[in-house]
């Protein structure tokens, strides 16, 4: 069997092309809240309602999923929603219409995401599938890695012309929807809950296998302490006094991150993930150590390099684990998992400096960048 079969390639180049257009706006889209009349209070809630939106519906769209023994039809959809929402963004600068669209838009992500996942796992043997979730991370944060030099380039182009960068990300948002109806799946119902209410999925913890709930919880238990990336970048604008090397520092990262998961992938699968995923957890704390000391810009770098690397050492490596201990029930299992850790993550579109001190209004690209997910799956 191949590795990176048709159905994972596929799979990893919508996921690229979705995050081109996710991370061509994410940016920007403060910038744009604030012109439009939002008070950092209602970004902030914005984002909150959002966010919880997708992590909640990740469970019961994955278990939905599983009863139906269906995946295409809500990556479809999950896809086809986010997809739309770019546009719709700059039709109207009402607030409420802001909050329908941008929800539509994590709606998209809560019923793409554990039907997607549970695809991958479906195309993969117990010997490659992290190797199978590395190179689907690798292309989807090589995604993130493209969307924001776009934006860059756009937004050089034609200043404060919101509008044309929506309609400009609809593109590569379509071409993720197009290339969907390449896949084909044979529908096989690997559900063993009963079916129930929306929370019903949380009944998957009573038949979870051991290991699967040791490995939630202490992923878990990272996620309501792990800090947002914000503080990485106001640390490093602090170190560095610039925008653009701090913008190009959290590029760098990204594409470390990129290039290094499919060969993180390949060493979990030869020595297992659990010694892959603690080497990154110790690169993590690592990290913030070194950041706690630097006040030059090439540590700065070398830090988001291991930052990079502690990432791929994780998110992909975690969620294949996750994955391999759930043969039944796949999107069920995947989608509890993030729709729990949805509590604990914290990344906050605006923090305060470090200091602790107001920071005054902050440069636009290069402080309000740092949605890309860390351990947890928000991705």
């Amino acid at each position: 069997m191949k590795i990176i079969n048709r159905t994972v390639l596929l799979l990893s180049l919508v996921s690229l092309f979705a995050d081109v257009a996710s991370e061509m706006l994410y940016p920007v889209i403060p910038v744009y809240l604030r012109e439009i009349g939002f008070s950092v209070f209602l970004i902030g809630v914005l984002e909150g309602i959002a966010g919880f939106t997708a992590g909640l519906t990740k469970g019961y769209f994955g278990k939905w999923s599983d009863e139906t023994g269906k995946r295409l039809p809500f990556i479809k959809s999950g896809y086809f929603l986010s997809a739309l929402s770019k546009p719709m963004m700059g039709f109207w600068a009402l607030p409420l219409w802001v909050f329908f669209v941008r929800t539509l838009d994590r709606l998209g992500k809560g019923l793409r995401t554990a039907a997607r996942d549970a695809l991958l796992a479906q195309n993969a043997t117990p010997q490659t599938k992290a190797r199978v979730f590395g190179f689907h991370r690798s292309m989807d944060t090589l995604g993130a890695a493209i969307g924001p030099c776009v934006a860059l380039l756009l937004l050089w182009w034609r200043p404060g012309n919101y509008t044309l960068l929506f309609w400009i990300a609809f593109i590569p948002g379509l071409l993720s929807v197009a290339l969907l109806f390449f896949l084909r799946e044979r529908p096989a119902p690997a559900a063993t809950l009963r079916k129930g209410n929306f929370f019903s999925y949380f009944r998957y913890w009573s038949m979870a296998h051991p290991t699967y709930k040791r490995l939630s919880i202490g992923l878990l238990f990272f996620a309501l302490f792990n800090s947002s990336d914000v503080f990485l970048l106001l640390r490093a604008r602090e170190a560095t006094g610039s925008d653009a090397l701090t913008i190009g520092a959290y590029i760098f990262y990204n594409v470390v991150y990129a290039a290094a998961a499919y060969p993180m992938g390949a060493l979990a699968d030869r020595i297992g993930p659990r010694r892959v995923l603690a080497g990154g957890l110790v690169l993590f704390a690592a990290v913030y150590a070194l950041f706690a000391v630097v006040h030059t810009p090439l540590p700065i770098f070398i830090g988001f390099f291991f930052y990079g690397l502690y990432a791929a050492a994780t998110e992909g490596v975690a969620k294949a684990w996750l994955a391999s201990l759930a043969p039944t029930d796949t999107a069920t299992a995947l989608g509890f998992y993030s729709s729990a850790q949805s509590t604990g993550d914290s990344s906050p579109l605006l923090s305060p400096a470090p200091s602790g001190r107001a920071t005054g209004p902050m440069p636009p690209l290069a402080l309000q960048w740092p949605r890309h997910c860390s351990l947890p799956f928000t991705c």
